[in-house]
């Protein structure tokens, strides 16, 4: 199937022949279905917190903070911006002057870039904007997204004033993390550096930001519809990225205790950051909480513990992290310690009122449990389940990467491989199929445990269009 080009190509990747045969299989046999067993709901998986336990668990993460612990944001960032500006690049092409290419130019002056394009109209500024000022080309960490009193803000220059807001440690200490492409590597380090200090002396901290790439060898094999491997006109083996799957590992690498994780675009100006802080907080708040006492009792099964404590144990694995047990199970210590000493994520959940997303649902294990699971709709072979979901997934999650004994968890073993999927995309003219890994926040993190919590629409505020930033959460 390979030929010895293609094995020194595959090497070079990092890339071993088995992992690349495997990938081929894959495109095959395609992958299972997964056993669905219902969408999650406030009365079934995701909870939905009142005052006084909102209360509780801010208290529970301030305690937390104040403590000696490492607290990093994570933020993938690395994605080219280039469908933010789609209908753009049409107008450049067609001419057309759509309704969104009218209102673009309508309000043009009200974007954070718009001191750029006055004296500038129709083609003129929208290829100003696309071309001189690169941003058909640069990510959407990079961009200008909001204006203040003191100059316009990007998405990356956000994401340090939420670390400040919600995620200083004891030290005073707020770090972050990018995951980058690595011809934009530069350019982030650069305009970090460029406004750091000011925001070190604004919130009275000090930012440590570090950048990672995803990896050579995360790429996927292509398939042509033979499901042969897929050669472009030089003859080279096509190799694509394989999805923000592939940064499990750089998750991985980072030694934190606590990980924030959150979309690049998903960012709002201070006037509204309210909302986001406090959820934020709170649902950092269950993690630790939950963590505490999971912790507490994977302590307790190190000795002997009899049948109560086991089945006080049961209830709360069941009850707290929403981790059904198969019932013709017996239960032991040692199957309570296999589920207890995982990871586990805390993940927020907005109420579906159309916005695009993937959603909570409750998935059947292959041992029969069953626990909670983001998925998305490519993962659905029933779409009906989807009209049955009440919330989606805005990526909001907080993580905990430790086990009891301060050791990292090895994140490889928690991703699931049979929930990748394969699209149809396209080569010098040519259908290929792609493969697609286990999502970050769905297939990589599937044998975590997780929690789902009920956060408002007002924390999810992402930016797919250009026109997305003349919304009032952007202005």
């Amino acid at each position: 199937m390979f030929t010895q080009t293609d094995k020194e190509q595959l090497s070079a990747h990092g890339i071993s022949l088995e992992k690349a045969q495997m990938q081929m299989q894959q495109f095959r046999t395609g992958f299972p279905e997964l056993d669905i067993v219902a969408a999650c709901t406030p009365q079934k998986g995701i909870l939905t917190l009142n005052e006084e336990e909102q209360q509780q668990y801010l208290a529970a993460w301030d305690n937390y903070l104040n403590a000696d612990h490492d607290i990093l944001k994570f933020v993938p960032a690395s994605g080219a911006a280039s469908r933010m500006f789609k209908n753009l690049f049409e107008y450049l092409e067609t001419g057309e002057e759509t309704e969104f290419i009218k209102i673009f130019l309508a309000h043009k002056d009200c974007f954070a870039f718009g001191n750029h394009l006055k004296n500038k109209d129709g083609q003129e500024a929208v290829r100003y904007l696309l071309e001189d000022m690169h941003y058909g080309t640069l990510p959407k960490g990079l961009l200008l997204f909001h204006n203040y009193a003191d100059g316009p803000r990007t998405p990356a220059l956000e994401h340090l004033v939420e670390g400040a807001l919600y995620a200083k440690n004891k030290k005073g200490e707020v770090n972050i993390h990018f995951t980058v492409s690595h011809e934009h590597r530069e350019l982030f380090a650069k305009h970090i550096e460029e406004h750091k200090q000011e925001y070190e002396k604004r919130y009275n901290c000090h930012i440590n930001v570090s950048f990672s790439e995803q990896k050579p060898s995360t790429d996927t094999i292509a398939a042509d519809a033979d499901c042969q491997p897929f050669h472009d006109k030089k003859g080279n083996l096509v190799l694509r990225p394989g999805g923000h799957g592939a940064l499990i590992e750089n998750l991985g690498e980072q030694n934190a205790d606590v990980v924030f994780i959150k979309n690049i675009d998903n960012v709002v100006p201070d006037r509204l950051k309210a909302d986001t802080v406090h959820y934020k907080k709170l649902i950092a708040g269950v993690l630790v909480s939950l963590q505490a006492q999971a912790f507490a009792y994977l302590r307790e099964l190190e000795a002997v513990v009899n049948i109560d404590k086991m089945l006080e144990i049961k209830q709360f694995i069941e009850n707290q992290l929403c981790y059904k047990i198969d019932g013709n199970k017996t239960l032991t210590p040692d199957l309570l310690r296999h589920i207890l000493n995982r990871p586990i994520r805390v993940c927020g959940m907005v109420r579906n009122e159309g916005e695009p997303g993937g959603g909570p649902f409750l998935v059947r294990r292959d041992d029969n449990d069953i626990q909670c699971q983001i998925l998305e709709s490519s993962q659905i072979a029933d779409k009906s389940l989807m009209q049955t979901a009440t919330h989606f997934n805005p990526v909001d999650l907080v993580c905990g990467l430790k086990d009891y004994r301060g050791n990292r968890f090895d994140l490889s073993l928690g991703v699931d491989p049979k929930t990748g999927f394969i699209s149809q995309k396209s080569k010098d003219g040519r259908e290929l199929q792609a493969l697609e890994l286990p999502g970050l926040w769905n297939g990589a993190m599937a044998k975590w445990n997780t929690v789902f919590v009920e956060v408002p629409v007002s924390t999810f505020n992402p930016v797919k269009t250009v026109n997305d930033l003349l919304r009032d959460q952007h202005r």
